[in-house]
């Protein structure tokens, strides 16, 4: 099990979270150049990185908040802010 920390509740087990997926990037400022298979792409790949990913959570056993957190999905470490991500 993950114990992760709620940044309004802090830590607490991952059987009161549900995942919602990978922070996907932003979507272009000009989305009429992009031809249809990076829209394509865009909308439908998620991101599957070894190693540091951005994701969001929603606390919804507890706060009820959606949050982000950095976690090493080789090592499933959740990473704080300024840890070595190299």
């Amino acid at each position: 099990m993950l114990n992760i920390n709620c940044p309004f509740c802090g830590a607490r087990n991952e059987s009161e979270f549900i995942h919602g997926g990978a922070l996907k990037p932003r979507r272009s400022e000009t989305p009429q150049e992009l031809d249809d298979d990076a829209w394509i792409d865009y909308l439908t790949v998620p991101p599957n990185p070894i190693g540091p990913l951005e994701e969001r959570w929603w606390h919804v056993r507890g706060c009820g908040k959606w949050f982000t957190l950095c976690r090493d999905t080789l090592t499933h470490q959740i990473l704080q802010p300024g840890d070595d991500q190299a």
